[in-house]
């Protein structure tokens, strides 16, 4: 009797041990994880450290350029009209209108 439960007991043991052998794999993947965690929480802290005066930097930019495009919207309104017209004022010419009564002038000229 003595005999079995010294080996259930030596069993029981050597589960203990290989348990804890497992266990202290275990803790070193975990602490080896870890490390390289933390690494590269600093590595994106060094780079994202200075984003929020990059984004201010940004907006006061966007809003210097919204207040120009402001200013400027009369002009380019001005300037589309002016192309629209040169543009009708060409269709004209080409189509007959101002052009050709011209050039009909000019040979009249030229005949006599």
């Amino acid at each position: 009797m003595l005999a079995i439960v010294l080996i259930l007991n030596g069993i029981i043991g050597l589960g203990c041990l290989l348990t804890a052998w497992q266990l202290w794999k275990l803790k070193r993947k975990l602490s080896h994880f870890a490390d390289i965690l933390i690494s590269a929480e600093r590595s994106v802290h060094h780079v994202l450290e200075p984003a929020p005066d990059f984004v201010l930097k940004g907006q006061s930019g966007t809003y210097r350029l919204r207040q120009n495009l402001q200013r400027l919207e009369p002009r380019l309104q001005q300037l589309r009209q002016i192309t629209g017209l040169l543009g009708m004022g060409q269709f004209l010419w080409r189509r007959g209108g101002i052009g050709k009564r011209i050039q009909r002038k000019r040979r009249r000229t030229e005949r006599r």
